[in-house]
C-alpha cells in the first residue's frame, strides 16, 4: 500500500508539473504575434444582411465580391453593425458564402477607433469545436476516471507544443528533424507517463517508441533520395515560400512530417506491448525475462498488423479525391503509384510502418528486461 501511494504522489506530482507546463505554454509568446498590424481587431459576427449582386457564377466555380453586413457580438464594438468584404477567388475549398443568420469571423482594421476595413474571413466554427472537445473530455473522464483527466492534459499540451514549439522554431530555421524528435520525445514522455504512470511499464513503453521512431527517422533519412519526392508535395508548403520564408528546406520539412505522422502509432504499439506485459507479470509473477519478451513479441506482432493497415486508412482517407480524380481520367496504376502527391502517401505508409515493426520487439525487449524478476 505504501509503495502504491508513493507512486501514486508521483504520477499526481507529474500531473501538476505537465498541468503548469501547459498553462505556461498557452501564455508563451510565438514571436511571430507582432506579424499583425496593431490596429488590427477580430470578432465574433451574427450576419444580419448579404448583398450578392457582385457575385459571378461561372459554372461551379464562383468569383466577385459578397458585402456582409454583420453585427459584431463580441469585442469593444459589440452591437454595433459593420459592412465587410467576402472576396470569392474561384476556389471552392477556399471561398465561401454567408447567409442572414450565419456567424463569422470578421477581420477589423481600426483607425481612431473606427472600421476603415473589415473581412468576412470564414465562419464562426470555435462554438462548436468547444463543444465537441468538451462532450469528448467529459466522456473519456467518465469513461477513464483520473486516466482520463491526465488523457485530457496530455492531449491539450501536445496541442500547446506542436503550436508553440514546434512551429515557431521551424519557421526561425531550426532543422526540421532536429526540432521533430525534440518535441516528439517531449511529448512522447508527457503522453505515456501521465497516462501509463511513472513505472517501469511506461519507461519500457517509452524506449521501445523512442527507438519506433528513431528507425523511422533514419529510414526516412535513407529513402529520400530513391523517392525523389519535391518538398512542396505538402499543401501551402510553397505558399510557405512565397511568405518570406524562402530559406526553409522543404524537403527536410517533408521527412520530418514522416517521423511526426508515424509518432503517435508507434507510441500506441509500443503502449500495448508494455501494458500486456506488465498484465502477464502480475498475473504470473514467476515468469523469466526470456517468457515474458516472448510474449511481448506475440502481442506485438497482433498490433502490428493492424496499426500498419491503420496507417494506410489514414493516409488514404487524407487522398481520397485524388484517387477519385485519377480512376475517372483511365489513368493507369503505375502512373498513379508515381505521381507526387501518391508517392508522398506510399513514403508516409511504409517508412512509418518500419517504425511500427521496430518499436514492438524493441518494447518487448525493454519489458522484459524492466518487468520480470531475475530467475
Amino acid at each position: 500500500m505504501r509503495r502504491l501511494l508513493a507512486g501514486s504522489r508521483k504520477d499526481y506530482l507529474l500531473l501538476a508539473v505537465v498541468g503548469a507546463l501547459t498553462v505556461g505554454l498557452w501564455w508563451l509568446p510565438t514571436g511571430f504575434e507582432e506579424r499583425l498590424p496593431a490596429d488590427a481587431l477580430q470578432v465574433k459576427a451574427r450576419v444580419v444582411a448579404v448583398d450578392n449582386a457582385h457575385v459571378r457564377q461561372y459554372g461551379l466555380v464562383r468569383e466577385g465580391e459578397q458585402r456582409v453586413t454583420a453585427e459584431a457580438l463580441s469585442g469593444p464594438l459589440a452591437g454595433e453593425k459593420i459592412v465587410a468584404d467576402n472576396i470569392l477567388v474561384g476556389k471552392l475549398e477556399m471561398d465561401k458564402l454567408f447567409a442572414p443568420g450565419d456567424t463569422a469571423l470578421l477581420v477589423l482594421s481600426l483607425r481612431g477607433g473606427k472600421v476603415v476595413s473589415a473581412v468576412a474571413q470564414d465562419h464562426w466554427r470555435l462554438g462548436l469545436q468547444g463543444l465537441l472537445l468538451a462532450i469528448f473530455a467529459l466522456a473519456l473522464i467518465a469513461y477513464a476516471g483520473m486516466t482520463g483527466v491526465k488523457a485530457m492534459v496530455s492531449f491539450i499540451f501536445t496541442a500547446l507544443l506542436l503550436w508553440k514549439v514546434l512551429v515557431p522554431l521551424t519557421l526561425a530555421g531550426v532543422d526540421p528533424m532536429l526540432s521533430v524528435l525534440g518535441v516528439t520525445a517531449a511529448l512522447m514522455a508527457a503522453i505515456i507517463f501521465l497516462v501509463g504512470g511513472t513505472n517501469r511499464r511506461a519507461m519500457a513503453a517509452y524506449l521501445g517508441s523512442l527507438g519506433g521512431v528513431a528507425v523511422t527517422c533514419l529510414l526516412s533519412l535513407a529513402t529520400a533520395p530513391g523517392f525523389a519526392l519535391p518538398g512542396a508535395v505538402k499543401p501551402f508548403a510553397e505558399t510557405l515560400l512565397y511568405t518570406g520564408y524562402a530559406h526553409l528546406d522543404l524537403g527536410r520539412m517533408f521527412l520530418a512530417t514522416i517521423c511526426l505522422g508515424a509518432s503517435g502509432a508507434i507510441m500506441d504499439v509500443a503502449m500495448d506491448v508494455a501494458a500486456s506485459q506488465g498484465e502477464v507479470v502480475a498475473h504470473h509473477p514467476e515468469i523469466g525475462r526470456m517468457g515474458l519478451c516472448l510474449s511481448g513479441l506475440r502481442v506485438g506482432r497482433v498490433v502490428v498488423g493492424t496499426m500498419a493497415t491503420t496507417l494506410l486508412l489514414a493516409y488514404c482517407g487524407g487522398s481520397l479525391a485524388l484517387l477519385m480524380v485519377v480512376m475517372a481520367q483511365g489513368v493507369p496504376l503505375t502512373n498513379v503509384a508515381t505521381m507526387p502527391h501518391v508517392a508522398a502517401e506510399i513514403a508516409n505508409t511504409l517508412v512509418g510502418s518500419f517504425g511500427l515493426v521496430t518499436a514492438a520487439p524493441l518494447t518487448a525487449v525493454a519489458g522484459s528486461l524492466l518487468l520480470a524478476k531475475r530467475q
